[in-house]
């Protein structure tokens, strides 16, 4: 069985007329939950193979001898990135990570699933949104925008469309969204395509054949939402993004049931960090854990994993950038209790510290932590945050019965790419993060000389500082739904504040 609860709890959906379903789905501290396929998954050719990582000394391949020691275990090496001493095993053995970690330069070595490979099957929450015929039709814009940009509350919120006006940012930049796989045939996304810098990753081993990028017919939308969000064309057609000059990449590392794992995560950041990324946008958690906690060898050997292929990636030259989650958690806590790990066989509830347990890659150091906000500039009532994790806000969308955006904008949602040539809105920190990324990519655009370091340095200093939402009543009942610690430039809600693309273009 699957966890009852959506895999994708970084995007929220939400379908047409606000029905009470919706309404509870906004609540603070209410999860979605998602509906159990009624086919059976895939069955593996082994059902009891799981996949592994191996950490070796960072640098170097493994040796002669720990080669050896993962055959003798029963395991079969998939992928070695000797760049950062990960190597991905696939074995049945159920001892292998205990037999494998007593060997003479193993650092850490677990399981990345609890599940037989593939993975069970699961679904989202809902639907997207999809704007019709009609509404597509009815839309008027300004000169000088696109024909949806008029329904983009979310781009003035930013000052991207006075950004705009300025720069649309280079195309010797390049964001990739490491998600679900991106539509390259989108007539929004294919002007800024960068196929050169796309893959999949899913199996953890490259995977270049043509198209191999995109989602399939049933996968989620969730990459092309995100990749339109950031560099949609500003064509004449459709909606803008963000940084409508800059290029985009899809590097898919999300398995057709929706599960993102770490050897593809790790994957991911490499082929980034290999092929001149700028900007990688991670609006996801890897599965099957929420929280990795490193008192546990499996999640301490994740944990390693994924630290080295996003400090590699940074190292390379990439600014990362990731969402805060879905479930109003405030991550700067004592404690949080985590019901739905592992999400890929049957959770059990457990009670964490989040300074120990950590969702990956969001809370790793270096990665640019986004929490979301709504249309009138609040935290989103499902946005995680914390004072000294979340380090920037953006909007994210939330319910438009809390937060109504002023005409002629009409849904408090963020409109994005849909696969097949659509249109259509989601919400969720899934949404915010893009949001950054796109702000990321115009200031390298603008600074084209700038590391890593630099770019979120300029990142922070230009945020448009955002006082703390005390008291926070998002829904209006009278309790209180979240506390924002902190200082107006630097809080638990806002972090350094919301991001703020003409900054980006102008200093």
């Amino acid at each position: 069985m699957t966890a009852p609860h959506s895999r994708h709890r970084r995007a929220l959906v939400i379908p047409v007329g606000m029905a009470m379903a919706t309404t509870l789905a906004f609540l603070p501290n209410a999860t979605a939950t998602a509906v159990e396929p009624t086919t059976a998954a895939a069955t593996a050719t082994d059902a009891t193979s799981l996949s592994y990582v191996v950490n070796v000394r960072a640098g170097h391949g493994p040796s002669k001898h720990v080669k050896k020691a993962i055959a003798e275990a029963g395991g079969t090496i998939v992928m070695s990135y000797d760049q950062i001493g990960v190597v991905v095993v696939h074995s049945s053995n159920a001892d292998f990570a205990r037999t494998i970690r007593k060997v003479h330069g193993v650092e850490s070595a677990g399981s990345t699933r609890t599940a037989p490979l593939p993975a069970q099957s699961t679904t989202d929450v809902g639907t997207p949104k999809v704007l019709g015929a009609q509404e597509v039709s009815a839309a008027r814009a300004a000169a000088g925008q696109d024909p949806l940009e008029p329904l983009q509350w979310d781009l003035p919120a930013i000052k991207a469309d006075k950004a705009h006006e300025k720069s649309l940012g280079s195309r010797k930049v390049t964001v990739a969204v490491i998600d679900t796989g991106v539509d390259d045939t989108h007539p929004d996304i294919a002007p800024n395509f960068d196929r050169a810098a796309s893959v999949n990753c899913v199996t953890g081993k490259p995977d270049t054949a043509d198209g191999a990028w995109r989602p399939g017919a049933a996968e989620s939308p969730h990459g092309t939402h995100v990749a339109g969000e950031i560099a949609a064309a500003k064509n004449g057609a459709g909606m803008t993004g963000v940084a409508p000059g800059v290029k985009v990449s899809g590097i898919k590392v999300s398995t057709p049931a929706g599960f993102f794992y770490t050897e593809a995560v790790v994957c991911g950041f490499v082929w980034a960090a290999e092929h001149g990324v700028d900007v990688t946008n991670n609006s996801y958690y890897t599965d099957p854990w929420y929280f990795n906690c490193k008192n546990d060898p499996d999640q301490k050997a994740l944990v390693e994993a994924i630290t080295r292929a996003t400090k590699y990636a940074e190292r390379k030259g990439a600014v990362n950038v990731a969402a805060a989650g879905n479930e109003n958690y405030d991550l700067s806590a004592d404690e949080i209790t985590d019901p739905v790990s592992p999400n890929d066989t049957t959770p059990t509830e457990r009670v964490i510290d989040p300074s120990e347990c950590y969702d990956i890659p969001t809370q790793l150091p270096g990665v640019v932590t986004v929490a979301a906000t709504g249309a009138k500039g609040l935290k989103s009532s499902f946005s995680n945050h914390g004072l000294g994790v979340v380090d920037i806000a953006a909007p994210g969308g939330d319910s438009t019965a809390y937060q109504t955006p002023a005409p002629p904008a009409t849904s408090g949602l963020i409109l994005g790419t849909l696969p097949g040539g659509r249109w259509g809105y989601m919400a969720g920190t899934s949404m915010a993060s893009p949001h950054v990324a796109g702000v990321a990519a115009l200031i390298k655009s603008t600074h084209p000389r700038a590391t890593p370091g630099m770019v979120k340095a300029l990142l922070y200093a230009q945020a448009d500082a955002t006082s703390c939402t005390n008291p926070y009543d998002i829904n209006g009942d009278g309790k209180v739904d979240a506390v924002c610690e902190g200082p107006k430039n630097r809080n638990g809600f806002y972090g350094w504040g919301m991001a703020d693309a003409l900054d980006a273009v102008s200093r």
